[in-house]
Parts: structure tokens; sequence; C-alpha cells
């Protein structure tokens, strides 16, 4: 399947991003996703197609039921990608400690 969606839209509803923890668990239908949001069966299905389109989740068939699991490997690419934004990050907070250690001592 081709990627259809943008990877980080799919993860910037809070219901895709619960749905997304709850597979992190294990396998599991639709029905059963559905159990734990005050939602429709339709309005999940609609989560998971999202969630498909862009690969972070698989659909295994099983006799008449689909299983939805997480799909690893997706999500270490956007692991790998945020892991730029936390080194930048920490590297300001880095310089912010330093400027802060500064001042302390002028103020001596």
């Amino acid at each position: 399947m081709k990627t259809r969606r943008d990877v980080f839209q799919a993860v910037a509803d809070p219901t895709r991003r619960a749905i997304i923890m709850l597979l992190t668990v294990g396998t599991l239908t639709p029905n059963a996703i559905a159990e734990h949001f005050n939602t429709s069966r339709q309005a999940v299905s609609k989560h998971l197609q999202i969630l498909s389109e862009c690969e972070i989740v698989k659909q295994e068939q099983q006799g008449r039921e689909i299983h939805y699991e997480l799909n690893a490997e997706k999500m270490e690419e956007i692991e790998k990608w945020l892991e730029q934004f936390k080194q930048l990050l920490a590297q300001r907070f880095d310089q912010l400690d330093n400027v802060l250690e500064q001042l302390k001592l002028n103020r001596k």
C-alpha cells in the first residue's frame, strides 16, 4: 500500500494517538478498539483507515475478522525524525544552562 497521508497529520489526532497506544499492547480487532472509545465503530474504522494509509498500523485478515497491529518500522522512522529535534533542543538547553551559570558567577 502506498502512503497516501502525512504521518504527522495522522498522529496529530488524539483518538488516533490513543489507538496507537492501545496497539502497543498487541493486535486488536476494530470492535475491540471501538470498545475503548465513546464513538461509533464506523468512526474508529475511519481512524484505522487513516493510520493504515500512512502505514502506522498493519492489518491482517484472520478468518472473518481483521486484526490491526502497530507497524514498528514506521514508528522507528518517526522516532528517528523526531530525534533530530530532541538533540537540537538539548543543545539549546545546554547553552541556556551555560548562560545562567555565567549570570550567577557575574552576580557574585
